[in-house]
């Protein structure tokens, strides 16, 4: 490990560093690999701002031109994060038993 004992070195390497990182968070924020609520996150956090909760806020078509997701796509974000503050009703989801699971908890433990 080499030590930087030249202040103007030190400062560079920083800069550096602190690019690298603003670079992946940008390509976090336009990866499609990604979800859209991990892409604004990504956004909001890259830009410290959260995503306005008016459907008609201008910053929406920068968030899509920065993000290359639809408006429509980042209202439905907004509409989701409101139903999931307000205790909207969440997606019903079944539960399957594991494949290796005993059906019958009562045979499980009488077994």
């Amino acid at each position: 490990m080499q030590v930087i004992v030249d202040p103007s070195e030190r400062l560079a390497l920083e800069e550096q560093e602190r690019e690298r990182v603003r670079a992946q968070h940008y390509e976090e924020l336009r990866s499609e690999h990604n979800s859209i609520a991990v892409r604004v996150r990504a956004w909001e956090k890259l830009h410290g701002l959260r995503l306005p909760t008016s459907s008609a806020h201008p910053v929406l078509r920068v968030i899509s031109a920065a993000t290359g997701i639809p408006v429509a796509a980042l209202r439905d974000e907004q509409q989701a994060r409101r139903s999931a503050r307000l205790g909207g009703p969440a997606t019903k989801v079944e539960a399957q038993p594991a494949p290796d699971a005993p059906l019958d908890i009562g045979a499980a433990k009488q077994g």
